[in-house]
Protein backbone atom coordinates (compact mmCIF):
# COMPACT_ATOMS: atom_id res chain seq x y z
CA UNK A 1 0.00 0.00 0.00
CA UNK A 2 1.39 3.49 -0.64
CA UNK A 3 1.73 5.93 1.87
CA UNK A 4 0.48 8.88 2.64
CA UNK A 5 3.81 11.05 2.58
CA UNK A 6 4.90 9.25 -0.79
CA UNK A 7 1.30 9.92 -2.74
CA UNK A 8 1.86 13.60 -1.06
CA UNK A 9 5.30 13.93 -1.76
CA UNK A 10 4.35 12.98 -5.86
CA UNK A 11 1.27 15.20 -6.31
CA UNK A 12 3.78 18.09 -4.78
CA UNK A 13 6.67 16.72 -7.50
CA UNK A 14 4.08 16.99 -10.48
CA UNK A 15 4.94 19.93 -12.91
CA UNK A 16 2.07 20.01 -15.44
CA UNK A 17 -0.75 21.90 -14.16
CA UNK A 18 -3.59 20.16 -15.19
CA UNK A 19 -1.81 16.73 -14.27
CA UNK A 20 -1.15 18.19 -10.55
CA UNK A 21 -5.03 18.88 -10.30
CA UNK A 22 -5.39 15.38 -11.65
CA UNK A 23 -3.21 13.71 -9.26
CA UNK A 24 -4.51 16.11 -6.40
CA UNK A 25 -8.17 15.08 -6.81
CA UNK A 26 -7.22 11.65 -6.90
CA UNK A 27 -4.90 11.62 -4.04
CA UNK A 28 -7.97 13.27 -1.93
CA UNK A 29 -10.05 9.89 -3.52
CA UNK A 30 -7.29 7.52 -2.50
CA UNK A 31 -7.45 9.07 1.04
CA UNK A 32 -11.06 9.29 1.49
CA UNK A 33 -11.65 5.31 0.39
CA UNK A 34 -8.94 4.17 2.42
CA UNK A 35 -6.25 3.05 -0.43
CA UNK A 36 -3.39 4.92 1.49
CA UNK A 37 -1.14 3.85 4.69
CA UNK A 38 -0.91 6.52 7.58
CA UNK A 39 2.85 6.57 7.12
CA UNK A 40 5.27 9.68 6.93
CA UNK A 41 8.13 8.11 5.38
CA UNK A 42 9.57 10.49 2.71
CA UNK A 43 10.30 14.02 3.75
CA UNK A 44 8.18 16.79 1.75
CA UNK A 45 10.57 18.73 -1.03
CA UNK A 46 11.60 22.20 -0.25
CA UNK A 47 9.83 23.45 -3.54
CA UNK A 48 7.21 21.62 -5.68
CA UNK A 49 7.95 20.69 -8.76
CA UNK A 50 6.46 24.04 -11.37
CA UNK A 51 5.58 24.21 -15.04
CA UNK A 52 8.08 26.19 -17.69
CA UNK A 53 5.45 28.60 -17.70
CA UNK A 54 3.96 31.09 -16.04
CA UNK A 55 7.36 33.34 -15.80
CA UNK A 56 7.85 33.88 -11.98
CA UNK A 57 8.33 37.69 -11.23
CA UNK A 58 9.16 39.31 -7.91
CA UNK A 59 6.15 41.51 -6.96
CA UNK A 60 8.16 44.35 -7.41
CA UNK A 61 8.31 43.46 -11.65
CA UNK A 62 4.86 42.68 -12.01
CA UNK A 63 2.94 44.45 -14.28
CA UNK A 64 0.54 46.74 -13.18
CA UNK A 65 -2.64 45.34 -13.72
CA UNK A 66 -5.46 47.92 -14.61
CA UNK A 67 -8.62 47.68 -13.61
CA UNK A 68 -11.82 47.91 -15.84
CA UNK A 69 -13.51 45.93 -18.51
CA UNK A 70 -11.09 45.55 -21.13
CA UNK A 71 -10.28 41.91 -22.42
CA UNK A 72 -6.62 42.06 -21.58
CA UNK A 73 -7.56 43.85 -17.74
CA UNK A 74 -10.27 40.76 -17.34
CA UNK A 75 -7.64 37.75 -19.04
CA UNK A 76 -4.83 39.91 -16.40
CA UNK A 77 -7.41 39.16 -13.14
CA UNK A 78 -8.17 35.55 -14.24
CA UNK A 79 -4.85 34.59 -14.61
CA UNK A 80 -3.71 35.94 -11.19
CA UNK A 81 -6.46 34.32 -9.69
CA UNK A 82 -5.21 30.90 -11.25
CA UNK A 83 -1.83 31.45 -10.30
CA UNK A 84 -2.74 31.93 -6.67
CA UNK A 85 -4.79 28.35 -6.64
CA UNK A 86 -2.50 26.48 -8.51
CA UNK A 87 0.46 27.89 -5.23
CA UNK A 88 -2.87 26.81 -2.89
CA UNK A 89 -2.92 23.54 -3.85
CA UNK A 90 0.83 22.97 -2.85
CA UNK A 91 0.54 24.89 0.32
CA UNK A 92 -2.41 22.58 1.11
CA UNK A 93 -0.77 19.69 -0.16
CA UNK A 94 2.37 20.19 1.85
CA UNK A 95 0.48 21.49 4.91
CA UNK A 96 -0.52 17.89 5.09
CA UNK A 97 2.66 15.77 4.40
CA UNK A 98 4.94 18.22 6.10
CA UNK A 99 2.74 18.15 9.70
CA UNK A 100 0.42 15.48 9.19
CA UNK A 101 2.54 12.66 11.01
CA UNK A 102 2.86 15.36 14.12
CA UNK A 103 -0.82 16.69 14.05
CA UNK A 104 -3.02 13.19 13.31
CA UNK A 105 -5.23 11.77 10.62
CA UNK A 106 -7.87 14.77 11.14
CA UNK A 107 -5.31 17.31 10.06
CA UNK A 108 -4.38 15.21 7.61
CA UNK A 109 -7.48 14.64 5.87
CA UNK A 110 -8.71 18.52 6.85
CA UNK A 111 -6.00 19.75 4.38
CA UNK A 112 -5.90 17.18 1.80
CA UNK A 113 -10.01 18.13 0.75
CA UNK A 114 -8.40 21.72 0.91
CA UNK A 115 -5.98 20.88 -1.69
CA UNK A 116 -8.98 19.20 -3.72
CA UNK A 117 -10.70 22.20 -3.58
CA UNK A 118 -8.11 24.67 -5.02
CA UNK A 119 -7.57 21.83 -7.44
CA UNK A 120 -11.26 22.50 -8.24
CA UNK A 121 -11.24 26.17 -8.31
CA UNK A 122 -7.77 26.18 -10.30
CA UNK A 123 -9.59 23.93 -13.05
CA UNK A 124 -12.59 26.28 -12.99
CA UNK A 125 -10.51 29.40 -13.43
CA UNK A 126 -8.03 27.79 -16.16
CA UNK A 127 -11.64 26.68 -18.08
CA UNK A 128 -12.67 30.62 -17.61
CA UNK A 129 -9.32 31.57 -19.23
CA UNK A 130 -9.66 29.76 -22.03
CA UNK A 131 -13.45 31.04 -22.93
CA UNK A 132 -11.32 34.55 -23.29
CA UNK A 133 -8.51 33.12 -25.47
CA UNK A 134 -5.99 32.18 -23.18
CA UNK A 135 -4.42 29.98 -20.72
CA UNK A 136 -2.68 29.77 -17.70
CA UNK A 137 1.06 30.38 -18.52
CA UNK A 138 0.51 33.19 -20.93
CA UNK A 139 1.49 35.96 -18.44
CA UNK A 140 4.17 36.31 -15.71
CA UNK A 141 3.24 35.68 -12.54
CA UNK A 142 3.74 36.75 -8.57
CA UNK A 143 6.99 34.97 -7.97
CA UNK A 144 6.94 34.83 -3.90
CA UNK A 145 3.87 33.14 -3.07
CA UNK A 146 6.47 30.08 -1.85
CA UNK A 147 7.68 32.46 0.48
CA UNK A 148 5.60 31.57 3.16
CA UNK A 149 5.97 28.05 2.86
CA UNK A 150 9.63 28.47 3.56
CA UNK A 151 9.42 30.90 6.59
CA UNK A 152 7.12 28.69 8.28
CA UNK A 153 8.65 24.56 7.16
CA UNK A 154 9.93 24.60 11.20
CA UNK A 155 6.89 25.16 12.65
CA UNK A 156 2.83 23.81 12.27
CA UNK A 157 1.97 26.71 14.44
CA UNK A 158 3.79 29.15 12.16
CA UNK A 159 2.60 27.48 9.32
CA UNK A 160 -0.94 27.44 10.45
CA UNK A 161 -0.84 31.28 11.95
CA UNK A 162 0.49 32.51 8.24
CA UNK A 163 -1.04 30.11 5.71
CA UNK A 164 -4.51 29.46 6.53
CA UNK A 165 -5.30 32.41 9.17
CA UNK A 166 -3.13 35.26 7.49
CA UNK A 167 -3.11 34.61 3.66
CA UNK A 168 -6.34 32.65 2.69
CA UNK A 169 -8.60 35.20 5.22
CA UNK A 170 -7.23 38.20 3.14
CA UNK A 171 -9.03 36.24 0.82
CA UNK A 172 -12.15 36.85 2.28
CA UNK A 173 -11.48 40.15 2.85
CA UNK A 174 -10.88 41.14 -0.53
CA UNK A 175 -12.96 38.24 -2.70
CA UNK A 176 -16.74 39.97 -2.43
CA UNK A 177 -15.60 43.57 -3.96
CA UNK A 178 -14.13 41.98 -7.03
CA UNK A 179 -17.04 39.80 -7.21
CA UNK A 180 -19.61 42.29 -7.44
CA UNK A 181 -16.73 44.37 -9.60
CA UNK A 182 -17.17 41.20 -12.08
CA UNK A 183 -20.74 40.72 -12.04
CA UNK A 184 -21.63 44.79 -12.98
CA UNK A 185 -18.89 44.50 -15.84
CA UNK A 186 -21.92 41.51 -16.78
CA UNK A 187 -19.78 38.10 -16.19
CA UNK A 188 -22.34 36.47 -14.35
CA UNK A 189 -20.12 33.30 -14.63
CA UNK A 190 -17.27 34.81 -13.13
CA UNK A 191 -19.57 36.04 -10.13
CA UNK A 192 -20.47 31.93 -9.23
CA UNK A 193 -16.57 30.81 -9.70
CA UNK A 194 -15.76 33.91 -7.27
CA UNK A 195 -18.92 33.23 -4.74
CA UNK A 196 -17.64 29.18 -4.92
CA UNK A 197 -14.05 29.86 -3.85
CA UNK A 198 -14.85 32.43 -1.16
CA UNK A 199 -17.29 29.87 0.45
CA UNK A 200 -14.98 27.24 0.22
CA UNK A 201 -12.26 29.96 1.50
CA UNK A 202 -14.55 30.24 4.83
CA UNK A 203 -14.14 26.52 5.49
CA UNK A 204 -10.62 26.20 4.89
CA UNK A 205 -9.45 29.42 6.95
CA UNK A 206 -11.91 27.35 9.75
CA UNK A 207 -9.42 24.58 9.72
CA UNK A 208 -6.61 26.78 9.88
CA UNK A 209 -7.52 28.31 13.14
CA UNK A 210 -9.44 24.97 14.17
CA UNK A 211 -6.05 23.12 14.51
CA UNK A 212 -3.89 26.33 15.61
CA UNK A 213 -6.39 26.64 18.30
CA UNK A 214 -6.15 22.92 19.61
CA UNK A 215 -1.96 23.07 19.11
CA UNK A 216 -2.50 25.97 21.44
CA UNK A 217 -4.06 24.52 24.18
CA UNK A 218 -2.06 21.69 23.56
CA UNK A 219 1.05 23.51 24.06
CA UNK A 220 -0.26 25.63 27.13
CA UNK A 221 0.16 28.68 24.78
CA UNK A 222 -2.71 31.82 24.20
CA UNK A 223 -4.17 31.80 20.88
CA UNK A 224 -4.54 35.25 20.20
CA UNK A 225 -1.58 36.03 21.53
CA UNK A 226 0.38 33.42 20.33
CA UNK A 227 -1.45 34.27 16.75
CA UNK A 228 -0.31 37.53 17.00
CA UNK A 229 3.60 37.18 17.96
CA UNK A 230 4.03 34.78 15.23
CA UNK A 231 2.39 37.44 12.51
CA UNK A 232 4.72 39.82 13.53
CA UNK A 233 7.41 37.06 13.38
CA UNK A 234 6.78 35.68 9.99
CA UNK A 235 4.23 37.74 7.96
CA UNK A 236 6.17 40.91 6.03
CA UNK A 237 4.06 42.94 4.87
CA UNK A 238 1.09 45.08 6.36
CA UNK A 239 -2.20 43.64 7.54
CA UNK A 240 -4.93 46.43 7.03
CA UNK A 241 -8.41 47.11 6.10
CA UNK A 242 -10.84 45.99 4.40
CA UNK A 243 -11.48 43.01 6.50
CA UNK A 244 -14.77 41.19 6.06
CA UNK A 245 -15.69 40.79 9.25
CA UNK A 246 -18.86 38.79 8.90
CA UNK A 247 -16.29 35.57 6.73
CA UNK A 248 -13.93 36.31 9.31
CA UNK A 249 -16.43 35.17 12.35
CA UNK A 250 -17.61 32.46 10.75
CA UNK A 251 -14.36 31.35 10.18
CA UNK A 252 -13.34 31.43 13.81
CA UNK A 253 -11.00 34.65 13.33
CA UNK A 254 -12.81 37.28 15.79
CA UNK A 255 -11.82 40.96 15.92
CA UNK A 256 -9.47 40.19 18.72
CA UNK A 257 -6.85 38.82 16.84
CA UNK A 258 -6.17 41.56 14.79
CA UNK A 259 -6.39 44.04 18.25
CA UNK A 260 -3.32 46.61 18.35
CA UNK A 261 -1.31 44.77 15.13
CA UNK A 262 -3.55 45.79 11.71
CA UNK A 263 -2.35 48.82 9.66
CA UNK A 264 1.27 48.17 11.27
CA UNK A 265 4.00 46.82 9.39
CA UNK A 266 4.71 43.38 10.96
Amino acid sequence: MTTIAQAIRDALLTADARDKVMATRRLARDWRAGRLAFQFDVAMPDEPARPARPELRAPRDMPKRRRGGSERGRIALWHSFAHIEFVAIDLALDMAGRFGGEMGKGFTGDFLSVAADEAMHFALIDRKLRTLGSQYGDLPAHGGLWESARETAHDVGARLAIVPMVLEARGLDVTPATRDRVRAQGDENGALILQRILDDEIRHVRFGTSHFDELCRTRGENTVEQWQFLVRKHFHAELKAPFNDSARESAGLSREFRAGIESLTL
